[in-house]
């Protein structure tokens, strides 16, 4: 029950960051009490920048205390430059990449069609995790969790917010896009679990980290972004939003060393629902009928996988 409940408080990390995300694009009320935000529009160009300001307050401030989390994680880095662990070292490269790559695709996607369809297409991820899990790990799904995964990604398409958009929104490229974004990041969840077999999660999302803020960096040479910001509240901001993608990266790496990349990412996939919640509590969104039953039936589907394990535990 630990791995599930430090997946959990992941997916609160990532709901925080997407909350925050929002204000940054749009001006909101907090609690009730006073309006801010809408300091960058929310352009491509201005989604890399903002991913590269998250990485590179991420990465020092992993490096600071990485070794309180664990003792070993610098020698565990410099291990990974002798021979016997270049496999390793690819593998943690990797992780970074794949990291970038599902952020940059999915941006791609926002930018192309609707926000809501774009996520809704990224949450498909538990279903490519399983598949990729069973052909790579050799670790075949049961029936039991397919049924739990259909009914989290019911509940998710239900929770994710709908308006009325022009037919050409929905062009080949954004859906493309879309899908190829859960694609990689159940990639990247099933290449964690591979490497935790070797390698502790901290050294490994610290070099994710660092990968992904050198792919940010020259993205920004491509793509750049908007002059005359408001760099204070930016990067407030940022320093937020630098906080919770750590805490999420590193608790749901640890989850999947624990309960494996299959149930961390069915569980994962109950973030649209927590972010729905959050933000009706933090700036006053409102939740549809559909939305309350969509996130009903995820709360359902999460309580099943947990007595799943559970009981495979007790066995």
């Amino acid at each position: 029950m630990f791995g599930f409940f430090i997946v959990i408080l992941a997916s609160f990390c990532f709901c925080f960051q997407n909350v925050i995300v929002r204000i940054l694009f749009n001006e909101q009320t907090i609690l009730g009490i006073f309006q801010t935000g809408g300091f960058v529009t929310p352009t491509l160009q201005n989604s890399f920048l903002l991913m590269f300001m998250r990485m590179v307050l991420v990465v020092p401030l992993m490096a600071s205390f990485a070794t309180k989390l664990y003792p070993h994680t610098w020698q565990n880095v410099r291990d990974l430059g002798n021979t016997e662990s270049r496999p390793l070292l690819w593998r943690s490269l990797g992780g970074g990449i794949l990291m970038f790559l599902y952020l940059a695709l999915l941006y791609v996607s926002i930018g192309s069609i609707e926000t809501g369809v774009a996520l809704t297409l990224f949450f498909t991820y538990p279903m490519f995790t399983s598949l990729f899990s069973w052909l790579l790990l050799g670790i075949p799904p049961t029936r039991f969790r397919w049924m739990v995964m259909i009914v989290v990604l019911v509940g998710t398409f239900l929770t994710i917010p709908y308006s009325q958009t022009a037919s050409d929104s929905y062009n080949a490229v954004g859906v493309i896009f879309g899908i190829g974004s859960g694609l990689t990041y159940a990639l990247y969840t099933v290449n964690a679990q591979k490497s935790f077999e070797t390698l502790h999660p901290v050294p490994f999302t610290w070099i994710s980290f660092a990968t992904a803020l050198g792919l940010s960096a020259c993205s920004l040479f491509i793509w750049q972004g908007s002059s005359g910001l408001n760099w204070t509240s930016l990067w407030i901001g940022g320093f937020f939003s630098a906080i919770v993608t750590l805490a999420g990266h590193l608790m749901f790496n640890y989850g999947i060393s624990l309960i494996g990349a299959t149930s961390a990412a069915t569980i994962g996939a109950t973030n649209p629902s927590l972010t729905a919640i959050l933000a009706w509590l933090t700036i006053q969104e409102t939740l549809n009928s559909l939305q309350l039953l969509g996130i009903v039936i995820v709360t359902l589907g999460v309580l099943l996988l947990s007595q799943e394990h559970r009981r495979l535990v007790k066995e």
